[in-house]
């Protein structure tokens, strides 16, 4: 099990590190991605998600 979260941790700090390289407030990208994703057909249209890539 410390291997999955080290996994999961490295991911979060990847998209917070990307998000501050490019200006982006990580808190607010996160605001946006957990208020919109879950509404949004990702499974059936996965281009999608290069909407919400830094």
């Amino acid at each position: 099990m410390r291997e999955a979260g080290a996994k999961a941790n490295v991911v979060c700090l990847s998209l917070a590190e990307t998000a501050k390289a490019n200006g982006i407030d990580f808190y607010e990208y996160l605001v946006r991605l957990f208020t919109d994703l879950p509404n949004l057909p990702i499974h059936q249209q996965p281009e999608i998600l290069n909407d919400y890539t830094p």
